[in-house]
């Protein structure tokens, strides 16, 4: 199950009592063989550093993070490095998200570098699915998760030569 880390307070009493939720809802979902995910999803979930605090401090194996390639906005215009965050949360990975939003002529994402992000998906040695979510408007949302599915590809068979 996905959920968000969201509460009110200071950043440390934040962690806290996010921490203290996520440890009861992941008691309960272990019983029932279930992992509970957290997204960066805003605020302070887009500070990689803190939600992996978030993550040491429930520190259950079903408990981890769902680390999504574009949501790394603090909010009041602020924006917490992409990959940095990424890799703060890919110890904790039990899914990724590949968010695009806009497509240049070559076929890459316009705000994430997709190769260098797999590679830091990659070097904390996850190999379980990429999900892919388009959220852009250039495209429909069939063409947009087409053309992030055809940039996965190409990543993929970019690492796969460079690793022969």
């Amino acid at each position: 199950i996905r959920v968000n880390a969201a509460s009110e307070g200071t950043p440390e009493e934040q962690r806290d009592l996010a921490a203290d939720g996520l440890r009861q809802l992941t008691e309960h979902a272990a019983a029932l063989d279930i992992n509970v995910i957290v997204e960066n999803h805003g605020g302070l979930s887009s500070n990689g550093a803190w939600l992996a605090g978030v993550l040491e401090t429930v520190d259950h194996p079903r408990c981890g993070s769902l680390p999504d390639f574009g949501n790394f906005y603090l909010g009041g215009g602020e924006w917490y490095d992409r990959y940095q965050g990424v890799a703060e949360l890919m110890p904790f990975a039990k899914a990724v998200s590949a968010k695009s939003l806009s497509f240049d002529a070559a076929g890459d994402e316009t705000e994430t570098d997709f190769l260098r992000m797999v590679r830091i998906v990659l070097q904390a040695g996850y190999r379980g699915w990429i999900g892919i979510e388009y959220e852009g408007t250039d495209a429909s949302e069939p063409q947009g998760i087409r053309a992030t599915k055809a940039l996965l590809e190409r990543v993929r068979s970019t690492l796969e030569s460079e690793m022969r």
